[in-house]
């Protein structure tokens, strides 16, 4: 087996350490914009005044470095090339990932707000593959120079994980003389909404709840009367962009239907291993920076007249940590080789579990790795003028999002005891790992 990584790809790192150099370092540079990743960075990003939301000039700085990625040709390079990318594999993606998040907190790559000079743009493909002709045409260029943005609306207050109970129902109503759909319901964690243009939102238009199928998707215009944000929850890294959101009598025509009416389950697990294979890497990139600032720190800090490093206390948690990251390094990039290696639909029933080993594992690891930096550098550690603490404040929340740490599990044993998954008993998608934030 070979174990080096592909000669085109190590230059395509160069690359875009280059470009990073180049463009995004004198950026973040300029203007006083460093006040974004210095110990001011909450204070800077965050409007208090105005719900939490992102302050207006944090978002255009975020804007700017994103389009000076396109012209460069970074930003869709996992994108087809039919819409401007570099059809970017799931193993590239990984090893990039990880590569940009190693370099530490700044203007390249901030996954706060899923901030990258490599972007996902997850909504183009599910378009591509789920959306009709028109709504191809109308929503995916607009997608790509960002003038269309799409939210998503599938947790609900009293429904996470198991979002086959959803309670948000869609009823047939013609209005007009047209045909369409009523929609009640409520949903939370809508991220984005506040510059969205339209909500994909999941509701059970038939069936019984517990049922997987029945749950319908709608491309709602976020504007439209009857959509209302009712509250921004504040979390633990701020700003906030995750709003509650009630829907009341949101009419919508039948073309707005996204994909087949009652498969809208199949729509929200459509990039969900992608996801967390690429998240992993980034968590992996994180704790790797966490641990090589802590042995740099180690070497140069002299208490009583030593190296900190000389003490085993300081050694061996952080050679612990080391371990674990080279060990995770080969599983996430086997996983993601693996993951290129066949269709997509057979992700789900030869490697989900794999993908969630790598992706609770990784970030739990971040997490880990953070809080021994913050010990590792003491009082400094625990101030923000290290980024150590917002390291893991913003690493947290991927132990919930995307799939808990214990959805996740929940995959993996059902793979492991054989109720769903190599041995064909059940390859369809499980309900229960779909939820964005459990």
């Amino acid at each position: 087996m070979n174990f080096q990584l592909p000669a085109e790809l190590t230059a395509y790192l160069a690359e875009l350490d280059a470009f990073i150099e180049a463009e995004i370092a004198p950026l973040q540079a300029e203007h006083d914009n460093q006040r974004f990743f210095d110990h001011r960075r909450e204070w800077a990003r965050t409007d208090f005044d105005n719900q939490g939301l992102p302050r207006p000039e944090w978002e255009a700085l975020l804007a700017e470095a994103r389009r000076r990625a396109d012209r460069a040709g970074h930003l869709r390079f996992a994108l087809p090339a039919e819409y401007g990318g570099r059809d970017g594999g799931n193993l590239w993606m990984a090893v990039i990932r990880e590569h940009l998040a190693a370099r530490g907190l700044g203007l390249h790559n901030d996954l706060q707000n899923e901030h990258s000079i490599v972007g996902n743009k997850p909504f183009v493909l599910v378009l591509r593959d789920f959306g009709s002709d028109a709504q191809r045409a109308t929503l995916i260029p607009g997608m790509l120079d960002e003038t269309v943005k799409l939210s998503f609306g599938l947790t609900e207050p009293e429904h996470g994980s198991d979002a086959t109970h959803m309670a948000t129902r869609a009823r047939p109503e013609a209005r007009g003389g047209r045909g369409g759909w009523r929609i009640d319901g409520e949903k939370m964690w809508t991220t984005g909404l506040h510059t969205a243009t339209h909500v994909v939102l999941f509701a059970r238009t038939s069936g019984e709840d517990g049922d997987a199928r029945g749950i319908t998707a709608f491309l709602v215009p976020a504007h439209s009367e009857g959509v209302r944000v009712e509250e921004y929850l504040w979390t633990f890294n701020m700003p906030t962009d995750h709003p509650r959101v009630s829907f009341s009598g949101v009419w919508v025509p039948d073309d707005a239907v996204l994909g087949q009416p009652g498969a809208g389950l199949a729509i929200a697990q459509h990039f969900v291993h992608e996801n967390r294979i690429r998240q992993a890497a980034a968590s992996l990139g994180a704790a790797d920076y966490c641990i090589r600032e802590s042995v740099k720190y180690a070497r140069q800090r002299k208490p009583f007249g030593q190296e900190l490093a000389r003490n085993q206390g300081i050694q061996f948690p952080l050679v612990e940590l080391a371990t674990r990251a080279e060990m995770l390094r080969a599983f996430i990039r086997q996983t993601a080789w693996q993951m290129d290696q066949m269709p997509k639909r057979e992700v789900e029933k030869r490697l989900s579990d794999k993908v969630s080993m790598c992706n609770y594992t990784a970030n739990r690891l971040c997490c880990e790795a953070a809080d021994t930096a913050m010990q590792v550098h003491g009082g400094l550690g625990y101030s923000r003028h290290k980024p150590f603490e917002h390291i893991y404040r913003h690493h947290r929340r991927y132990r919930i999002t995307e799939g808990s740490d214990e959805i996740q599990m929940r995959k993996v044993g059902a793979y492991l005891f054989g109720y769903i998954g190599r041995d064909g008993r059940d390859g369809g998608a499980h309900p229960l790992t779909s939820g964005r934030h459990a």
